[in-house]
C-alpha cells in the first residue's frame, strides 16, 4: 500500500522500519521540525527524521497541518492509509480523511483507559498490573476511535516506564505490521471502544515529579518507576552542607519503618508513610547513574528533605 508515516520520537522508529520491511511504499514521512538541543543549541533532527533520511524517504516537517496549503500537499501524496505513532501534532479532519482508508494510530494503553499524552507513565504511576498497545482508526476525538488490533501484557512489579516503553515499541511495530496486512486484505475489523472505564493520561508536569515520602511505600514506588527515566522523580538531601537534588531511577519495596524520609540502612532504604522503598539506582545532580549504596557511601546523609 501507499503509506504516509507520521511520528517523531524513538518509540516510532521500529514501526517505520517494520512498514519498510513489509514492502509497503512510504510516499511521505511527517515528523516534528528540528529543535535546538545541547550546549551549542544546534538544530537536532527527530529520531524519525534521521531514520527516514537513512532509508531514503521524503521527509516533511510542517509546524501545523491546519492550513489549506499543507492539507492540499498531504492529499496530493495519494496515500492508501496514514500511520501515526507519537507524531505530536493535531490532525484536523481533512488530514484524517485524505488517505483512502483513513489514518491508523498506534496507542500505548488498553483503551479507553489512559487516553491522551502520557499513557505509559500514567499506567505505571497508577500501579496498573497490565497494559498493552492498540491499533485504532483515528477520528477527531482524543484517542476515541474504534480499535482494530490489540496486544496486552503484564507490568512487572519493579518495571519502569522506560522498560515498558522499550518493550511496547517492539510489540507495537509488529502489531501495526499485522494490522496493515489485514487492512490490505480487507479483513481488519474495527470495534468501538467501551463507554465505561475512560481515563485520561494527562501530560506529566514538573510540579508532580518531587517524591513525597509521606505517602505509602507502594505509591512512592509507583511514582518513581512511572517517571523513570524521564523526567525523573526526585528528592533532596543535604550533601556537603548544601541541598542536592537526586533522581530516583529504580526502586523496590522493602521492609522497614520510621519517620517518612528517614534513611534506614546502607542500601538506601527510605521510610515512607507506611512501609519503605529501597532506591536501587539513583542519579545525583551533575553526576552519572549509580547504585543507592554507592551514593550513600559517598554522601552519608541520614534523611531526605521533605520541605
Amino acid at each position: 500500500m501507499r503509506i504516509i508515516f507520521m511520528g517523531t520520537p524513538d518509540f516510532s522508529v521500529p514501526t517505520l522500519q517494520e512498514i519498510v520491511n513489509a514492502g509497503h511504499e512510504i510516499v511521505a514521512v511527517y515528523t516534528r521540525a528540528p529543535k535546538p538541543a545541547g550546549r551549542g543549541q544546534d538544530l537536532r533532527k527527530s529520531p524519525v527524521h534521521a531514520a527516514a533520511e537513512a532509508l531514503g524517504l521524503p521527509v516533511f516537517t510542517p509546524k501545523s497541518l491546519k492550513g489549506e496549503a499543507e492539507q492540499m500537499l498531504f492529499a496530493a501524496h495519494d496515500a492508501d492509509v496514514g500511520v501515526v505513532v507519537a507524531y505530536g501534532l493535531l490532525l484536523p479532519k481533512p488530514i484524517l480523511e485524505a488517505p483512502r482508508l483513513g489514518c491508523l494510530n498506534l496507542h500505548g494503553s488498553l483503551l479507553p483507559r489512559w487516553r491522551g499524552a502520557a499513557p505509559i507513565q500514567r499506567a505505571v504511576m497508577a500501579g496498573d498490573k497490565r497494559t498493552g498497545v492498540m491499533v485504532m482508526k483515528m477520528d477527531e476525538g482524543l484517542d476515541t476511535g474504534p480499535v482494530g488490533l490489540v496486544d496486552s501484557f503484564d507490568i512487572g512489579r519493579d518495571e519502569t516506564a522506560g522498560d515498558i516503553h522499550d518493550r511496547m515499541m517492539r510489540i507495537g511495530a509488529d502489531l501495526m505490521g499485522r494490522a496493515l496486512a489485514a487492512l490490505g486484505r480487507g479483513s481488519l475489523v474495527f470495534t468501538p471502544q467501551a463507554e465505561d472505564g475512560v481515563t485520561y493520561a494527562r501530560k506529566i508536569e514538573k510540579a508532580e515529579t518531587r517524591i513525597d515520602f509521606s505517602r505509602p511505600a507502594g505509591a512512592v514506588h509507583n511514582h518513581i518507576r512511572g517517571l523513570s527515566p524521564f523526567p525523573g522523580a526526585w528528592f533532596e538531601a543535604e550533601i556537603g552542607g548544601r541541598p542536592t537534588r537526586i533522581k530516583a531511577l529504580r526502586s523496590t519495596l522493602a521492609a522497614g519503618s520510621g519517620a517518612p524520609g528517614t534513611v534506614l540502612d546502607a542500601a538506601l532504604t527510605i521510610a515512607c508513610g507506611a512501609g519503605a522503598v529501597q532506591l536501587v539506582e539513583v542519579q545525583r545532580e551533575g553526576k552519572g547513574a549509580m547504585t543507592g549504596t554507592a551514593l550513600l557511601r559517598g554522601a552519608g546523609f541520614s534523611e531526605v528533605r521533605q520541605d
